[in-house]
């Protein structure tokens, strides 16, 4: 039996909107649930006649997304649930959930505007605004005004400000979950790093740090992609399968390495992270770096 989510009190209440207005938003903090539940609960409800795609983010986001759903329904990833990401797709003609990466969408409108066989489209995580992903909404719009009325749309947030996007979809219905949270505990270096020595050797001495001293998860926030590339090498890089087994329910310890400003809820309600790591890369006024 599947863990009692946050989402679970408001999903009656959100295919009674979309049912009724063919498109909603929904606010719904991290922690939540809204990424796996709501299009299973969407198929479940039978929403649509067509599939369901979820667009998210990031490549990672996507498998993991496709794999929790797949897993929740005992099934390998490609029957009901699948993925599509640029140069690798995992989908059968048994799939009605696909989720894919936000650049797939403006390629498939662009193949064939009326997206026959789409039933509904969800925008995962829209807060993060990216141009993929406002692109995105805006053609779905456009296909959905001038084709096809009967496409579903949903924009998922988990900060957004729900008005705007709301109107832009015609005054559509918002809904609002709570989230779930837990306390964590953030961690600072003791004083700046030695001269000379290099970002990713002193983030993961912190880490190191972290880790011997707190029993939880370890959840490091860093400046971009490149700093979480470098960490990572540092700490010991692992392959991409081993990266998504910390996304998952588990009984290990994890590290999760993140840029700032980016959300991540804990994988599982019964899995949280303890301690929080930061960085702040700053300039060197006298060296110019």
């Amino acid at each position: 039996m599947e863990t009692p989510l946050p989402i679970d009190a408001v999903l009656e209440e959100l295919m009674a909107a979309l049912r009724a207005h063919g498109q909603a938003v929904l606010q719904a903090p991290p922690g939540a649930g809204k990424t796996t539940r709501v299009p299973l609960a969407m198929r479940a409800a039978n929403l649509v006649n067509g599939r369901i795609l979820m667009l998210e983010p990031r490549r990672l986001a996507t498998r993991a997304a496709a794999e929790r759903m797949a897993a929740t329904l005992n099934e390998q990833v490609g029957q009901t649930v699948g993925y599509r990401i640029r140069g690798e797709a995992k989908i059968s003609r048994f799939t009605r959930i696909e989720v894919i990466t936000e650049g797939i969408l403006t390629r498939m409108i662009q193949g064939d505007p009326t997206l026959d066989g789409i039933g509904a489209i969800i925008f995962d995580e829209f807060h993060e605004r990216s141009l993929n992903g406002d692109f995105g909404l805006a053609l779905a719009l456009d296909v959905r005004r001038a084709l096809r009325d009967d496409l579903v749309l949903l924009a998922m947030s988990a900060t957004l400000d729900a008005e705007p996007v709301a109107d832009l979809m015609g005054n559509a219905p918002v809904v609002t979950s709570d989230g779930q949270s837990f306390p964590v505990a953030t961690r600072w270096l003791e004083r700046p790093a030695a001269k000379g020595q290099r970002y990713e050797v002193s983030m993961a001495s912190l880490i190191g740090k972290a880790i011997s001293e707190t029993t939880g998860g370890i959840l490091a926030f860093l400046p971009g992609e490149g700093e979480i590339r470098r960490v990572m090498g540092a700490l010991g890089s692992l392959p991409f399968r081993d990266q998504q087994l910390a996304l998952g329910p588990g009984s290990g310890r994890k590290v999760v390495l993140a840029s700032r400003g980016r959300v991540y809820p804990t994988p599982s309600p019964r899995d949280p992270l303890r301690e929080g790591v930061c960085s702040r890369l700053r300039g060197n006024p006298r060296g110019g770096g």
